[in-house]
């Protein structure tokens, strides 16, 4: 089927050219490969197509008809073709995006607002969670992720940085004297499931040695927004994004603890699917995330 589609393909461009020579050239492949075409698509047929004189080809009734069947279906494929490059390519279609929804609440969906009034052709999909969804089964374009992601081989672009803190409620610290730093290594911890080791920590020091930390979660959630209401509630210990807990901290809901010690900052990353090229609707997005979000 693709050799005689190929055929005619070459047939029409003969024909379109008025020659041998020219259809070559446009389909780049040599004369002699041209004419090879014509001839295996003749005797498949079992007709004449062309009448082949010195002022160049004429068609035949037969090569007339082939022509007029087949001349329209080739424009219609190249005319969809183009315009999946199109769409490929410009700013229109949906952009399907999934995001925690704490930070999407915060920072993505006020951006993706003001990135659709840019773009006023493109749709959104928006999808909020916090598991790391299949990309492919999900058909989402991208993902907004916190943390250090656990699969390292998912594509992925840094888009800013954020500082966490350990904290927890006063009531609980009433109850739990944390005389050293040492010390949270024995007290209920309150983890989140999403990141690859949630109770284990470097805390570090401007002048002491940094101090690693391993505990073990008592509670578990994959919530961020969760993992704060528990925390207040007197659970346990946390880390949580400093973004997320500036208005507790300042009403005294919760504490930070060791203020003196800081934690590795924490990635903002955005994955999307692997594939040999992004759609530019993607990388556009993803361009304008990185100038937007400042933590």
């Amino acid at each position: 089927m693709n050799n005689q589609l190929n055929r005619i393909q070459t047939f029409i461009a003969v024909v379109d050219c008025g020659s041998f020579t020219r259809a070559a050239e446009r389909l780049l492949i040599s004369k002699a490969m041209t004419s090879i075409h014509v001839k295996r698509l003749e005797e498949s047929l079992n007709i004449p197509l062309l009448i082949r004189n010195s002022r160049g080809v004429a068609l035949t009734e037969a090569g007339q008809l082939l022509y007029n069947e087949f001349s329209e279906i080739f424009i219609n494929i190249q005319s969809s073709l183009d315009n999946v490059a199109e769409q490929y390519l410009s700013l229109s279609g949906t952009l399907r995006i999934t995001s925690t929804i704490e930070f999407g609440d915060r920072f993505l969906l006020p951006l993706i607002g003001e990135f659709c009034k840019i773009h006023p052709q493109l749709n959104i999909s928006y999808n909020a969670g916090s598991v790391l969804n299949d990309l492919i089964s999900d058909r989402l374009d991208l993902a907004i992720r916190l943390g250090v992601l656990r699969d390292s081989s998912l594509k992925s672009r840094k888009i800013a940085d954020y500082k966490i803190y350990l904290v927890a409620s006063p009531d609980w610290l009433e109850k739990n004297k944390l005389e050293s730093v040492n010390d949270l290594r024995g007290v209920d911890w309150i983890a989140n499931s999403n990141l690859q080791t949630p109770t284990h920590w470097e805390l570090s020091h401007l002048t002491l040695p940094s101090i690693d930390i391993r505990a073990k979660a008592r509670f578990n959630t994959n919530s961020s927004t969760s993992i704060k209401t528990m925390a207040i509630a007197g659970f346990g210990v946390t880390v949580l994004p400093e973004w997320m807990i500036e208005t507790e901290l300042k009403s005294g809901n919760l504490v930070r603890l060791f203020p003196e010690y800081s934690l590795p900052k924490q990635p903002v990353t955005i994955v999307f699917p692997n594939g040999h090229k992004i759609q530019r609707k993607c990388r556009v997005f993803i361009d304008y995330l990185v100038e937007k979000i400042k933590l």
